[in-house]
C-alpha cells in the first residue's frame, strides 16, 4: 500500500484541478545517481496504456504503480514539505537503506 498525507493529497488535487485534467499520479523508480534509484512522480490523464498497473485510492487521490516497482515502494508515504524557499513532495520509505549525499538517489 502507498499512502499520501493530507497536505500531499491537497497539493495533488490542486494540481490536477489547475491542469484541468488528470485521474491521479503514477509513482515509480528509475535507475540513476550515486546510490542507484530515484523516485518518479507524474500525472496520469487516462487509463489507456496503463496495463499491469496496481492502483490505490487514498484521501481522494488515485495512485498508480507498476507491479515491478512495488518491491521498492510498498509501505511508502508521500508527503509535501515546505522548508524556507524550498517545497515539494517527499517520499518516506522504510525500504530505503541509505541515500546519497545530495539526497537525489537511494538504495534498498
Amino acid at each position: 500500500m502507498i499512502s499520501v498525507t493530507d497536505i500531499a493529497a491537497g497539493k495533488i488535487q490542486d494540481s490536477i484541478t489547475r491542469r484541468g485534467r488528470g485521474l491521479g499520479i503514477r509513482v515509480g523508480v528509475r535507475t540513476t545517481g550515486c546510490s542507484g534509484l530515484a523516485y518518479t512522480l507524474e500525472y496520469v490523464d487516462n487509463e489507456q496504456g496503463q496495463h499491469c498497473i496496481a492502483h490505490y485510492d487514498d484521501k481522494g487521490v488515485r495512485i498508480y504503480v507498476k507491479p515491478e516497482h512495488l518491491v521498492y515502494l510498498d509501505g511508502m508515504t508521500i508527503d509535501y514539505q515546505k522548508r524556507g524557499l524550498n517545497e515539494g513532495f517527499e517520499f518516506i520509505n522504510d525500504n530505503e537503506k541509505d541515500r546519497c549525499g545530495c539526497g537525489e538517489s537511494f538504495r534498498v
